[in-house]
């Protein structure tokens, strides 16, 4: 529902995108509740606007018009075109989200034994925590609970984490009132995209340590 409103912060929405992807039943839903919200909005009262607003509204396309040109006059051309970004390589059936088609990722960095990530950059949300983890089979990442919401979309393989097992295409929300460990399951190694709205608050010191460094 708060994607269906424009509620959710950028990065949390997009991995609730990268899920609705990956789940006809749910891309249904949100259909369902735009709908639901565009026959609510057609139901209000009309708004009455400023009687200059049609004036100031041609008023800033031209200033955007009059900058784009002086920037071009400059050497600086308005729209450069964007340097195709290519995703950490992944493996065989699993596929990049659309959702981050824009969004660059760094390559695959080591965290620990059978465990890397990749930073997900936000164009132009710097604030958003978003990252993608690779975790081998039979691997597990340590104790932890949350200090904010973090939303967990699984694109390749399989864990379980004491409350349940999720696959490809299963999401997961965990808040402070959620204690777990993810462990991989055997046969394949396991890839996720995940968002976080605050950190996460592992049990011991050096998973602490090796998570404030990597935004965690």
């Amino acid at each position: 529902m708060s994607l269906a409103a424009d509620g959710l912060p950028i990065g949390l929405r997009l991995v609730v995108e990268t899920h609705l992807e990956l789940c006809p039943a749910c891309r249904e839903r949100v259909a369902m509740l735009r709908a639901v919200g565009g026959a609510v909005l057609e139901e209000q009262p009309a708004a009455a606007m400023r009687e200059d607003a049609l004036g100031r509204a041609f008023a800033r396309i031209d200033m955007l018009e009059q900058r784009d040109a002086a920037e071009a006059a400059a050497g600086r051309p308005a729209t450069r075109p964007r340097k195709a970004l290519a995703p950490p390589p992944l493996p065989a059936g699993a596929m990049w989200p659309r959702a981050l088609a824009d969004c660059p990722a760094t390559r695959w960095r080591w965290i620990g034994p059978g465990m890397r990530w990749s930073r997900v950059t936000v164009p132009g949300a710097p604030e958003a925590n978003v990252f993608l983890l690779r975790i081998d089979a039979g691997k597990y990442l340590p104790q932890h609970t949350h200090r904010g919401t973090e939303l967990t979309q699984v694109i390749h393989g399989r864990f379980h984490d004491g409350r349940a097992l999720f696959g490809p295409g299963d999401f997961d929300l965990a808040d402070g009132e959620v204690h777990h460990q993810p462990v991989v399951q055997d046969g394949s190694e396991c890839i996720c995209v995940a968002a976080v709205e605050g950190r996460l608050h592992f049990d011991g010191l050096i998973a602490r340590w090796f998570g404030s460094l990597v935004g965690m």
